[in-house]
Formats: C-alpha cells, structure tokens, sequence
C-alpha cells in the first residue's frame, strides 16, 4: 500500500462512508469518493485510483442492494438484465471515449441535469407512485421491460463507458420514468444494476493489477456501513426524503461539471 498519513486515511475512510451513503440513497456517491482517492493518492497511477474506487465502492453498492431487496418489491431479474445490457453498453462507451472531447459532453450534460432538476420541482407526484400498487404493476409491461434493457441499461451504460460522473443518478431518474417505480425501489434497482457494472469492470482492473486492495479493504468496510445505512433510511422516509436527496445531488453534479469544464 502506498505511504499515506494517518489523517488521509481517516479522510479517505469518512469520505467512503459518506459516498456509500449519498450512493445508496440516489446515486452519485462517485462524484465524492474518487475525487477523495484522487487527491489521497496524489503519486498513484490513474488506473490504480480507478481500480480502488470500484474495489471500495463495489462493496457498498452489494451491502445497499441486499438491504434493499430485503425490504421493498424489487423485480430482481429485470435489474440484472438491465445490469447486463449497461455492462455491454459501458464497454463500448469505453472503445469510443477516446475520440470525443470531454469538453464538448459537459455542457450538454449540464443543460440535461437542469431540465431533470426542473422536471422534479415542477412535477411533485414525479417518483411518488406504490409500487406495491396492481395499477401500477399493471402499467409495467413487456414493452418497457424491453425499453428499460434497451434505454436504461444500453443507453446509460454506454453513457458511464464514454463520460461517466453521475451515472447513479441517472439510472434512478430513468428507472423512475421508464418502469413507473417510486423512487425508493428505482434506488433498489440502480443497486443491482450499479453492482453488475461495478463487477465488470472491477474484474478488468483486478486482471491489469490496478487495484490497492488493502486500501481498497479498509475503505470498503466504511463504505459498506454508509451503504447500508443509507439505504435503511431511505426505506425508513421514502420518496419524498429521496426527491430531496435527488436535487441536491444533481445541483451539486452541475456545480461539479461547471468547474471541471472552465476552471479545472
């Protein structure tokens, strides 16, 4: 393991717990955990960083989704279909991410998270549904099934491949609008799906020996509990605690995407 201070350490462990719990409820503990290893690791490779951020966040992601399933109506199959198709879909954003300008994605990323952050302020009832709901699971046919695979899980896979920060977040707001889930169970089933392409592409990094898998352990641990929490008290306030949590994430991605695109 690399030589890090204690006090990095310290920061690194809140900075997984945090990112578990921010992940677990709505997505987009990424945009908080890698910039944490980033400046932790300052000397290490940028593979390596990558590799140990999905070593660390793998683990939470796993612990939220069983705390998840245990506790709400999840459709596990169709998540990990969906899993499977952003798997493949993250695989070939990777082979086309070299040709395109990261510059040229950000603003029209930005443009799209405040549509998504109006679209949720002005339509309350956005993600409130039952899903417990027979109309509700009525609605959900064999037609957006195949549309969340294609839609959500292609699409947005492919988005995490070619760009990546706020992926998390995304798929909660697509499964919400795809599938008709409240917003508890779209968090349910972004965790499946989260775990699948987490595997994946942790399993590519572990085989080029980019992960530091002691820092990786003890982070994960923390990450794991921030998961768990997380998603416990999320089942606990349900959507409109989660819309909350939504709308700060994405103000906070824009803020993010807005410095990396003219100041960083």
């Amino acid at each position: 393991m690399p030589d890090i201070s204690l006090t990095s350490l310290v920061l690194l462990c809140v900075a997984a717990a945090l990112a578990g719990w921010i992940d677990a409820v709505v997505g987009g503990g990424g945009l908080l955990l890698l910039p944490a290893l980033l400046l932790g690791l300052p000397q290490a490779p940028a593979a390596q960083v990558l590799g140990t951020n999905k070593a660390v966040a793998i683990v939470g992601t796993t612990g939220a989704a069983v705390t998840y399933v245990r506790s709400t109506p999840v459709e596990v199959g169709t998540a990990v279909r969906i899993g499977l198709a952003a798997l493949a879909g993250s695989m070939g954003g990777a082979f086309f991410a070299a040709g395109i300008s990261s510059a040229v994605l950000r603003p029209v990323i930005m443009v799209a998270l405040l549509a998504v952050a109006a679209f949720v302020v002005l339509r309350p009832a956005f993600g409130a549904d039952t899903p417990s709901d027979p109309a509700l699971r009525r609605r959900v046919g064999r037609a957006r099934a195949v549309a969340a695979v294609v839609v959500v899980g292609g699409g947005i896979g492919f988005y995490d491949g070619l760009f990546g920060p706020g992926t998390g977040t995304f798929l909660v707001l697509a499964l919400t609008a795809v599938l008709h889930l409240d917003l508890v169970t779209a968090s349910a089933t972004a965790k499946i799906v989260n775990v699948c392409t987490n595997g994946g592409a942790l399993v590519v990094f572990a085989w080029q020996g980019s992960v530091i898998w002691q820092l990786a352990a003890l982070m994960a641990v923390f990450n794991l509990a921030g998961g768990t929490a997380g998603a416990l008290m999320a089942l606990r306030k349900g959507s409109g605690f989660v819309r909350g949590v939504l709308l700060v994430v994405v103000f906070a991605l824009v803020v993010k995407l807005a410095f990396d695109q003219w100041w960083g």
